[in-house]
């Protein structure tokens, strides 16, 4: 279970294939008052600029927005990465984004921001990867885990397609493997 003496200060999941549905229930189950900031970069049709956001909005007890460049992250926020553009936290706790190649054929790239995360907040990260369709964000995962930030895996008998978490069980072990109920619960867990 989670390190109560390293209380986490910011949360990435990313998924891609299904991830919309597991994401919007997770949202919509969390506390409202739930504090730490959590950046989702999720695959999305690159010329579809909107839709994503408002939809997880409508279920979600805490506001959801996608961050303009050079934006500090704030608690109780869920920072959704633009369409077609990569998400990277910064070493001053704000928010860059990037128009770089894609990476593994995806931009945003789950990767990228589980990277940064690592980087920046080490062991105060939590990264936890959903449903999809390719191996964006195993890499990144492990980046978390390499860092000794805390990380989970979607259960992999629980997703639409289980490509991405069965890529990053392939490459460690996670210290949790959560149905999407069960990542609800975690959450929940983390703060009064």
């Amino acid at each position: 279970m989670h390190n109560p003496e390293h209380p986490y200060k910011i949360i990435v999941m990313g998924g891609s294939a299904g991830s919309f549905s597991v994401v919007s229930g997770i949202l919509s189950k969390l506390n409202p008052n739930f504090k730490i900031p959590i950046l989702l970069s999720l695959h999305r049709l690159k010329h579809v600029r909107s839709g994503l956001s408002e939809g997880l909005s409508l279920n979600s007890k805490i506001k959801v927005l996608e961050p303009n460049d050079k934006e500090k992250i704030e608690p109780n926020r869920v920072y959704l990465a633009p369409s077609n553009y990569h998400m990277f936290i910064e070493i001053d706790g704000s928010i860059a984004l990037s128009t770089e190649e894609s990476h593994n054929h995806s931009r945003p790239s789950i990767d990228y921001t589980l990277m940064s995360a690592a980087y920046v907040y080490r062991e105060k990260a939590l990264g936890i990867l959903l449903t999809g369709a390719n191996k964006d964000g195993a890499k990144g995962l492990k980046s978390i885990a390499d860092h000794r930030g805390y990380t989970i895996v979607q259960d992999p008998v629980t997703c639409d397609i289980d490509t991405m978490p069965k890529s990053a069980l392939q490459l460690f072990c996670p210290d949790e493997i959560l149905s999407p109920t069960e990542i609800v619960q975690f959450l929940n867990s983390l703060q009064p």
